[in-house]
């Protein structure tokens, strides 16, 4: 028998958490998801046991090995953002915060208008899914930094102001990035597999999104406020699932599948991520 739960998005009612406090401070930073990019409609995942140690292949390692190469290649790549870039995604940032400033996040509005150009970047590389991963967590990265300092209550121009920044220098060190984290991908795969592993051996279990494995450390709980803070969503549900055969009983309002062996699936969802669904507007 396991206990798990799940999260939705803020427009569910909300019910008794599990895992996480009851009221949970906004988190200005995803620096204990280890600054992991957030794709749109993304969903993320706790697995524990066999099947998640199954879970920590070489493919499902690239998100994290790039949020790491990125912090380890930040002091070869120092490139700043141009006038030019901040200043023409500024005019387009205010016209899109002014529709309705309280709900305008300088986080997702920054990695949403770098990542859009993470395709052109790497769409002649010969390994894209590399290039693509290395250019999503400088994206990641340069808008965690950023936006970390800029309180949710100022105005749509402090808030485009470093959204922006963050944006256009991460984009002005995407080239150098990828290039420098290229190198670095087998050794890391490497070295965080075992970790991957180790985190499925503990009884709160490992975190993917996407399939792709988050390296909190030992911040789950806090990578887990982070998303929520940033995504606006809320805990909704606790329960109990077992099985009997191929049939899960549940308790509570979750959600579960059985493996072959009649016991609980190792992953249940943990929740789905939405994306502000603001992108840079172009000529």
């Amino acid at each position: 028998m396991r206990r798990t739960f799940s999260v939705l998005l803020r427009s569910l009612a909300l019910a008794t958490p599990l895992l996480l406090a009851a009221e949970v401070q906004a988190a200005s930073s995803l620096a204990p998801c280890g600054e992991i990019f957030v794709q749109g409609g993304a969903e993320c995942t706790v697995y524990v046991g066999p099947v998640c140690e199954g879970m920590c292949k070489p493919v499902s390692l690239t998100a994290a090995c790039a949020a790491e190469l990125r912090a380890e290649c930040e002091g070869e790549c120092k490139a700043e953002a141009s006038v030019e870039c901040v200043g023409g995604c500024e005019a387009d940032c205010r016209a899109d915060c002014e529709v309705d400033p309280g709900e305008f996040n300088c986080q997702l509005a920054c990695q949403a208008d770098c990542s859009a150009n993470c395709d052109g970047h790497c769409s002649a590389s010969t390994n894209m899914g590399e290039c693509k991963a290395s250019c999503e967590a400088t994206c990641s990265g340069d808008c965690d930094g950023q936006c970390k300092v800029t309180p949710p209550e100022v105005d749509c121009e402090a808030k485009c102001q470093a959204a922006c920044t963050g944006s256009c220098d991460a984009q002005a060190n995407i080239d150098c990035q990828v290039d420098c984290q290229a190198g670095g991908y087998a050794n890391c795969r490497a070295d965080l597999e075992g970790g991957c592993k180790l985190h499925c051996q503990r009884p709160e279990g490992a975190l993917f999104c996407d399939g792709q494995f988050v390296d909190v450390g030992g911040q789950l709980d806090a990578c887990v406020d982070a998303l929520k803070a940033l995504l606006e969503v809320e805990v909704y549900a606790e329960g109990n699932a077992e099985c009997s055969g191929n049939t899960c009983h549940a308790e509570g309002e979750i959600g579960c599948q059985c493996d072959a062996g009649g016991s609980p699936a190792g992953g249940l969802a943990l929740m789905g991520l939405g994306l502000l669904a603001w992108r840079r507007r172009r000529s």
